[in-house]
């Protein structure tokens, strides 16, 4: 695309970017005429959508290859990379019209579960079992491995029936006497023990559906400073379920593609099962499958397309074949994107998710019987397509452009297109850019097993912090969610379970009161300058919250110095602040760019700010305090310096961290770690970040070295930092609460682990309410741990 945008002549580029939505139909017209005779603009879209071309398109001999290397590995034992072989095996694996390929499917499918079973992963590979026999009904092999399993899982009336068919289908001597063998060998055992019956599910994400009473009622309302926003008539207490959505559309991010599903964005698991028609998609069972790529049968060929279908840049219009089920109620979001063609893997991702809106709007007038002329969706929804830079708006007329020969490869001759679609799909683009959501999971980086199998040992050598990390994993468009603004101290708590929405309150809000999420950047997370930075690059807008026009101590001290004065609290910033005389302080985030927040009155201003910022509550009207200089005493710091020797004691801590990770840890580092960490508390603000992540990345090294005394008084302190910067009942302490429950258990202090969790739980379900399981399941499992269900109680 790069290529693209350079061939472009300066003037047209100019044009573009001098241009209005006023101007998009002669910009985008200017354009497609230029494109039109660029032989570079031929080649990208034939390299897009030919099927010749493809780089997704199943392969016959890459199956073969890779189910030789998984065959390899498994004679070998080595049971993981045979999975993994396999899998890649069942991606590529064509499925021809007259059903030829059906047993080697099968035969993948029976490897992979044979594999499975040597690694324990008994549901998944009953599921593998139940896939093949599906496949083909009379394959001995599939029979015989569902047998095993089912008895594996002690479902022995299972085990046996599955065995006696596959001993009529075996055709070979000695197959028929090893099933004869494990028959007996089950018979003995199913007069021995009870019957447990099966309990796999073809769906990883298989829960009841969401119960809770929603009697929160919600109004759309417009403010001058903010625009359309989200409010309630009514009071809304702490923790109340306000909001539940379902994505208008959704599409995986590139970094997930081989990891997690594709369409509940679940994490995939070891039976993952994959697109019938192309090599993109990894799903995490046949039902998230089918609802993304629509009822498509083994044998049906719908994948061939032919190599004829040109483009007519002129007539913007290809022919393609096309079905659709005409009674269907759900819109197959990722079945335009087949065909042979790798259009969807190679686009970025936000222009993915233009396409699947558009594609969805199409098919929606489609079923409709309205498909006389299609133009673009209306969203209503702000595009800022009028203050975007230049280089986006020529990088959206492009995308545009090639995103509609996309869609009508797929469409082909059904469809006919109005003039200002094209102009409306570069609106479009622009507003998936500014109101798409990111859903993300939160991934548990701990080993907190080792914690349950240790069961009540307090031997702290084995055990580490149990973490969690916020993992993107999609981005998705919310019709609803996306008239909710963004607040810096929010007050609602934003999660997702599947690919729906959840919106929880995180606190009071009284009726009228904006219900504000955040979209991204947090006070106590990011300064202030940050976060203003953040908010304009990625949503056009200047912040204007409650903490980014009023003074909050998080923004005085999170990057900050101390003062060289060891009785004074008072904070050094790399800002210049200056006190006007509307009783307003004014901070410099660049020599052209000032953000102006209102002061408090004194009596309404906590002990603490009051200290770090002293200065800036006197009366004096030309008061000005420089980069450098503290905010209570004026004494100045050699800032420079002080930057300096911080990021270099910082980077022997995180050193020191990583060192912990290869075992590779001897009393010079760990000695060099804690003098660095003296540096930082001599010059970094007792309240700062900087001390906090260091607090916390020592913390977590001695607790993988096993000096878990150590490692819990630098938690503690890390968390006190915290609250500081957030408030003692943010999410970001809970999660921090938990590294320090599983640092008591491992010390053996039980009472200590109850009450700390106690606490964090508190939290958890404030932001979570009753989803906490199935959101957090790690903490569900620390929790049964900590009440004694693994350790002996007291």
């Amino acid at each position: 695309m790069e290529r693209l945008k350079s061939a472009v002549p300066a003037d047209l580029r100019r044009a573009v970017g001098d241009g209005t939505t006023r101007d998009l139909p002669s910009t985008t017209s200017l354009i497609i005429s230029f494109l039109e005779g660029l032989p570079l603009f031929h080649q990208v879209i034939s390299e897009l959508t030919d099927p010749e071309l493809a780089l997704c398109r199943k392969d016959k001999g890459r199956v073969v290859e890779l189910k030789g290397q998984g065959n390899a590995c498994f004679s070998r034992r080595e049971f993981e990379q045979a999975l993994g072989f396999y899998s890649q095996a069942l991606r590529h694996v064509p499925i021809s019209s007259d059903g030829t390929d059906e047993i080697l499917l099968a035969t993948l499918y029976v490897n992979r579960a044979s594999t499975m079973h040597k690694l324990g992963l008994l549901e998944e590979c009953l599921r593998d079992c139940d896939r093949a026999i599906s496949v083909s009904h009379n394959y001995a092999k599939a029979w015989y491995r569902r047998g095993m399993v089912s008895a594996s899982l002690k479902n022995y009336s299972s085990a046996m029936h599955d065995l006696e068919v596959a001993l009529s289908m075996e055709v070979t001597s000695s197959g028929k006497s090893n099933i004869e063998h494990e028959l007996k060998l089950i018979l003995l055992k199913h007069q021995n023990v009870n019957e447990v019956g099966r309990s796999s599910s073809d769906c990883k994400d298989a829960e009841l559906p969401h119960t809770e009473l929603r009697k929160v009622v919600l109004e759309c309302v417009s403010t001058p400073n903010k625009g359309r926003g989200m409010t309630s008539p009514n009071n809304i207490s702490p923790a109340s379920l306000i909001h539940v959505e379902d994505p208008l559309a959704a599409i995986i991010l590139k970094s997930c593609r081989d990891t997690h599903c594709h369409y509940c964005f679940n994490e995939a698991p070891a039976d993952a099962v994959f697109c019938p028609l192309c090599t993109i998609p990894v799903y995490c069972s046949k039902k998230c499958q089918m609802q993304a790529v629509g009822g498509i049968s083994w044998n049906q060929d719908t994948c061939l397309r032919s190599k004829s279908n040109w483009v007519d840049l002129g007539k913007l219009s290809l022919i393609s074949t096309r079905s659709k089920d005409p009674n269907s109620n759900q819109i197959a979001e990722h079945r335009h994107e087949c065909g042979g063609a790798h259009w969807a893997a190679v686009l970025p991702a936000d222009i993915v998710l233009a396409g699947r809106v558009m594609a969805q709007y199409i098919d929606r007038k489609m079923l409709t019987g309205k498909s006389s002329a299609i133009s673009g969706p209306n969203l209503d929804l702000i595009h800022h397509y009028d203050i975007d830079s230049p280089t986006s708006k020529l990088e959206s007329h492009i995308y545009a452009i090639v995103l509609l020969l996309c869609l009508q490869k797929y469409y082909g001759s059904d469809l006919s297109w109005e003039e200002e679609t094209l102009s409306e799909l570069v609106l479009l683009i622009c507003q998936v850019k500014f109101n798409s959501i990111a859903i993300v999971r939160m991934k548990s980086m701990n080993e907190g097993q080792r914690l349950t199998e240790n069961k009540g040992n307090s031997a702290a050598g084995d055990a580490v912090m149990c973490s969690v990390e916020q993992v993107r994993v999609a981005q998705a468009i919310y019709m609803s969610g996306s008239l909710f603004n963004h607040s810096c101290r929010p007050n609602v708590h934003t999660y997702f379970h599947s690919r729906t929405l959840f919106l929880r309150s995180t606190e009071y809000i009284e009726s009228g009161s904006p219900i504000e999420l955040s979209y991204g950047p947090q006070a106590g997370e990011m300064d202030l300058p940050a976060r203003q930075q953040s908010l304009q690059k990625n949503y056009k807008f200047s912040c204007q919250c409650s903490s980014c026009s009023e003074l909050h101590l998080s923004d005085l001290v999170i990057d900050s110095f101390c003062c060289p004065q060891k009785t004074c609290l008072g904070a050094i910033s790399e800002l210049t602040y200056y006190r006007s005389k509307e009783d307003c302080v004014h901070v410099s985030l660049k020599e052209s760019d000032v953000c102006k927040l209102s002061l408090p009155h004194v009596s309404e201003v906590d002990e603490d700010t009051e200290k770090v910022g002293k200065l800036l509550f006197r009366n004096d009207v030309d008061l000005k305090i420089d980069p450098g200089y503290c905010m209570s005493c004026r004494s100045q710091l050699d800032l420079a310096s002080a930057i300096a020797t911080s990021d270099r004691a910082a980077s022997k801590i995180n050193r020191f961290k990583e060192l912990t990770v290869i075992d590779e840890v001897s009393e010079v580092p760990v000695t060099d770690a804690l003098q660095s960490l003296e540096q930082i508390k001599k010059l970094r603000h007792p309240y700062s970040k900087a001390l906090a992540q260091a607090e916390d990345m020592i913390a977590e090294a001695f607790a993988k070295i096993g000096d878990q005394g150590q490692a819990r008084k630098h938690c503690e302190a890390s968390i006190e930092i915290l609250k500081k910067l957030y408030h003692p009942k943010h999410i970001a302490i809970a999660h921090e609460l938990i590294k320090l429950v599983s640092i008591e258990l491992s010390l053996g202090d039980r009472a200590s682990s109850r009450a700390t969790f106690l606490r964090a739980e508190a939290i958890f379900s404030l932001y979570y309410g009753p989803d906490v399981k199935r959101i957090l399941p790690y903490v569900d499992s620390l929790k049964r741990t900590v009440t004694g269900r693994f350790i002996g109680a007291p």
